[in-house]
C-alpha cells in the first residue's frame, strides 16, 4: 500500500535550474520517475535551487534516484559539468493524517510565494498550484500542444511516453495529466476553500488541527518542509508570506540568463559557467556587482551572485 511522502532535493552552492528549459526538464523527469515506479504525484514546487514533491509511493527513494539520475545526466551534458549534482542525500518525510497532508499540500503549492518569486502562489509557473480546480478558476489546459513526433526532445532518451500525457509547446508535461488532481481537490473540497488555503497567512489553525488528529507525523510547518534545503533564510520565507514581492531584486533565472547568454560569450567566448576558471568567475562577480543596477535597475545579493556563478 502506498504511503504519502514529502521529498525534496537541494543544492547549497549552485543553481539546479538555470533557465526555463531546465525547470521543464526537471519536472518531466520527476513525472516519468513517478510513472516508472507506479507512484502518484500530488503536488510539486520547483524553485531554482531545489525542488519539493508530495507523492504517494511504495519507494520514494527510487523515485528520487530515478529523477535525480535523469536530470543530472541532462544538466551535466548541457553545461559541460561533471560530478554529483546537488546534496548527497535527499530529504524524505512520511506524512499521514488529513490535516497533516493538507498542510504539506499548502506549503508545497506555495513555493513561488515562500521564495519571493511571485506575490501569490499562482504567479509561479513551475509549481502545481494552477493545476487544481483549473476550469472553475478560469485556467483551462492550453489548446495548442506539442506534436507527438516532437515530444522526444523534452524527455530522456529511451523513455516511452504514454499518449494520455499531454505536453505544451514549451515541452512541459501538463500537470493536470500527471498529478492526482481529483484526490488533491478532495482535500480542499471547493475552489473557494482552495483559494483561502493558498492565500491565508499564518498557520495557528492548521497546527491546532494537526495536534488534534491521530498521526505519527510531526507537525507540518514551513520550517519542517524546508528542512532539507541548505542555507535557507527562514525569516525571509515568513516575510514573503505577506506577498510583498519586490521586483527590484533579480531572480536566479534572470541572473543566470545574464551570465550564460550575455557575459560568458562576450567576455570569455565560452558557453558554460563550468568552463570558466575561478578567476574568470570572480571577474564576472565584480563586473555584475558594480553594474547590475546601472544596466538593469536590479539588485542582487552576495549569496545569490556567488550561487549563480558557482563561485566558491
Amino acid at each position: 500500500m502506498r504511503k504519502t511522502f514529502h521529498i525534496s532535493l537541494s543544492s547549497p552552492d549552485e543553481v539546479l535550474f538555470r533557465c526555463e528549459a531546465d525547470l521543464i526538464r526537471g519536472f518531466n523527469g520527476l513525472a516519468l520517475a513517478s510513472l516508472e515506479t507506479d507512484s502518484r504525484l500530488l503536488a510539486d514546487g520547483f524553485p531554482t535551487t531545489h525542488f519539493h514533491s508530495l507523492l504517494q509511493s511504495d519507494s520514494p527513494t527510487e523515485v528520487m534516484a530515478r529523477s535525480r539520475y535523469a536530470y543530472s545526466r541532462y544538466f551535466n551534458a548541457k553545461y559541460k559539468r561533471r560530478g554529483r549534482l546537488a546534496e548527497k542525500r535527499c530529504f524524505i518525510l512520511e506524512v499521514d493524517g488529513f490535516y497533516h497532508t493538507l498542510a504539506a499540500l499548502n506549503y508545497v503549492n506555495r513555493q513561488g510565494l515562500h521564495h519571493g518569486i511571485s506575490p501569490t502562489p499562482f504567479g509561479y509557473r513551475h509549481c502545481s498550484a494552477n493545476a487544481y480546480f483549473s476550469m472553475q478558476l478560469g485556467k483551462p489546459a492550453p489548446n495548442t500542444l506539442m506534436p507527438e513526433s516532437q515530444r522526444y526532445k523534452y524527455i530522456p532518451k529511451g523513455i516511452h511516453l504514454p499518449a494520455k500525457y499531454r505536453m505544451d509547446t514549451s515541452g512541459l508535461l501538463l500537470r493536470e495529466d500527471i498529478l492526482d488532481v481529483a484526490q488533491v481537490e478532495s482535500f480542499y473540497v471547493t475552489p473557494r476553500n482552495f483559494l483561502y488555503q493558498m492565500n491565508k497567512i499564518g498557520d495557528e489553525v492548521s497546527l491546532k488541527n494537526q495536534k488534534d488528529e491521530p498521526s505519527t507525523s510531526p507537525l507540518i510547518t514551513l520550517e519542517l518542509i524546508e528542512k532539507g534545503v541548505q542555507n535557507l533564510d527562514l525569516e525571509q520565507l515568513l516575510r514573503n508570506e505577506n506577498g510583498k514581492h519586490d521586483p527590484v531584486w533579480i531572480s536566479d533565472l534572470e541572473l543566470c540568463h545574464l551570465i550564460d547568454d550575455k557575459c560568458l560569450p562576450k567576455y570569455f567566448n565560452i558557453e558554460s559557467i563550468y568552463e570558466a576558471s575561478q578567476s574568470q568567475r570572480a571577474a564576472l562577480y565584480d563586473l555584475i556587482w558594480k553594474n547590475l543596477w546601472k544596466t538593469h535597475r536590479k539588485r542582487t545579493t552576495d549569496v545569490q551572485l556567488k550561487r549563480c556563478l558557482c563561485l566558491k
